[in-house]
């Protein structure tokens, strides 16, 4: 090599260097024109499209998810002396901790769910294929033989006054565990007929239930030995019959399986909805599934496979998951039961109780990619799991703070209406753009941009001026979320603070890496947005 050359080329090498020092942290992406007032429609959702799950163990105090981070040592030293209720079939007992039945009554609590409202609560979960209604305030001496859990008229009554005090409609699964069935195994409505009959006593009402909860699980949840696809639907076919003549009002929500598809979390003696399906015949009024993309860290035993990471968890690998499971679940129920609406009865980041980043702003982006790309796939309702329970609570159970979620939570309440649009543009990669009709607004349209990439800005080119209300964290594994740059945070008193936007003006907007905006735009001028 000439020294010319050599001397040219270690010139060039400087030079890229220095443009390369003299390049933003944040890389801009090119800008994309959207036009709010041209999205067609593409579907709507149920007026309850967000709502959540309190399990039937907080309810009757026994084994959860022990939490993987306990901020309260007073909490823990109390429920590790209380006597420990019996874990699921099956699985190791080490991964749960006792937990006091939930306070209902708590007003920090009825705050938080009736701004939540309108909403589905859904009392249901694998404890509640096990649990003997008592029909008595006090709890027998004995769980009866056949049952692994007791539930009073008091408790259940303080489920009963909650959701009818935040705005919202029960749904529920009924028992079917052992106790409940005959010499023959088949089961008999005796329990549930108690259990019903109270409910409407003390002003209550069922908007919708399960029969069982996960029957693809049937034996974790306390069904007979052996139990299969053709005694699932022996079983379906007595229990419709019997909602029918008594409760004719209540929607019958199935097969709510979980565990299948593409990420499918198999265990032994697993039923498959396929099945189940086949033997029930067409026998729902509304198709319903539960979505778990991973399994927990709890749940490492369940192999490699079935896990996942905080690394990931802003990867397009593990943001498209929920479609797919989606997919795979739409096409069972357009073979089995076409027609029917889907609803998504429990869901959250992982199953066996969240990951520890399911508290956290990182799993933000996973709920509401999940609630917004569904919505757009004709799922009517999304029940998420829970609302103060373990590490996928949307509130922190020793504390009631909201996490990341709830507010996001809030937000979509306040400015994503029932219509469903279409925005006609294509983003780039891990970037995602959603549209719905503007909450209470004629002609008013909210858009909801998700930037997942960790290092590139999106920019979007409006017509109109709007308002934006963009969350972000300091740290993604944060807790605290930021509304427009200040943290979100209930007021001293309990109260929740005012949400407030910040202008957007006509032309182009920037979004940050990392970042989550729901951008109302009022004035649209949407016909479809009535």
């Amino acid at each position: 090599m000439n020294g010319k050359v050599a001397v040219q080329l270690r010139f060039g090498i400087v030079a890229a260097v220095l443009v390369l020092a003299s390049l933003p942290l944040h890389v801009r992406a090119q800008s994309i024109s959207v036009d709010p007032a041209k999205m067609p429609p593409i579907g709507t959702v149920d007026q309850r499209f967000t709502s959540y799950n309190i399990e039937m163990a907080e309810v009757t105090g026994g084994n959860f998810w022990k939490p993987d981070h306990n901020n309260s040592p007073a909490r823990a030293r109390a429920t590790e002396s209380a006597q420990s209720a019996s874990a699921p079939a099956g699985m190791d007992p080490n991964m749960y901790q006792y937990r006091p039945p939930i306070d209902l009554t708590n007003p920090r609590l009825r705050k938080l769910a009736s701004a939540l409202g309108p909403a589905y609560v859904r009392v249901s979960g694998t404890w509640a294929n096990s649990v003997y209604f008592a029909d008595s305030d006090s709890p027998p001496d004995k769980t009866p033989s056949g049952f692994s859990g007791v539930l009073t008229r008091k408790e259940w009554k303080g489920v009963v006054d909650f959701v009818n005090a935040v705005n919202a409609e029960l749904v529920t699964s009924f028992t079917t565990s052992v106790g409940t069935r005959n010499s023959q195994g088949v089961w008999t409505p005796k329990e549930a007929s108690m259990w019903l009959a109270y409910t409407k006593s003390v002003g209550g009402r069922i908007a919708a239930t399960e029969f069982m909860n996960e029957p693809t699980y049937a034996a974790m949840g306390g069904a007979p030995k052996r139990y299969n696809a053709a005694d699932y639907g022996r079983d379906v076919a007595v229990f419709a019959r019997w909602l029918k003549q008594n409760s004719p009002a209540t929607v019958f929500l199935g097969p709510g399986s979980v565990g299948e598809g593409p990420y499918a979390i198999e265990m032994g003696g697993m039923l498959h909805s396929e099945d189940l399906l086949r033997a029930t015949g067409p026998a729902f009024d509304i198709f319903s599934y539960h979505l778990y993309a991973a399994a927990s860290q709890r749940c490492a035993s369940m192999g490699d496979k079935v896990q996942t990471t905080a690394a990931a968890a802003l990867s397009e690998d593990w943001l498209s998951r929920p479609e797919k499971i989606n997919e795979y679940y739409a096409n069972l129920r357009d073979r089995f039961e076409p027609g029917k609406p889907l609803w998504i009865t429990e869901t959250a980041d992982a199953a066996c109780g969240g990951n520890p980043w399911a508290s956290t702003f990182l799993d933000t982006f996973r709920y509401l990619i999940e609630h917004a790309s569904l919505a757009c796939r004709g799922v009517k309702v999304i029940m998420h799991n829970t609302l103060a329970a373990s590490d996928y609570g949307l509130l922190d159970q020793n504390t009631l703070e909201p996490r990341p979620s709830y507010w996001a939570s809030l937000l979509w309440h306040k400015l994503m209406g029932t219509t469903v649009l279409d925005p006609q543009v294509s983003v780039a990669s891990n970037t995602y753009l959603y549209a719905q009709c503007l909450e209470a607004q004629r002609g008013g349209v909210t858009l909801l941009i998700i930037n997942a990439d960790r290092q590139r800005s999106f920019d979007l080119n409006l017509p109109t001026p709007g308002e934006r209300y963009t969350l972000t964290a300091k740290k993604l594994e944060d807790t605290t979320v930021e509304l427009n740059g200040k943290p979100l945070r209930l007021t001293s008193s309990g109260d929740l603070p005012q949400f407030e936007g910040e202008p957007a003006n006509a032309g182009r907007v920037s979004f940050a890496p990392t970042s989550i905006t729901y951008l109302s735009i009022a004035n649209a001028g949407n016909a479809n947005c009535q």
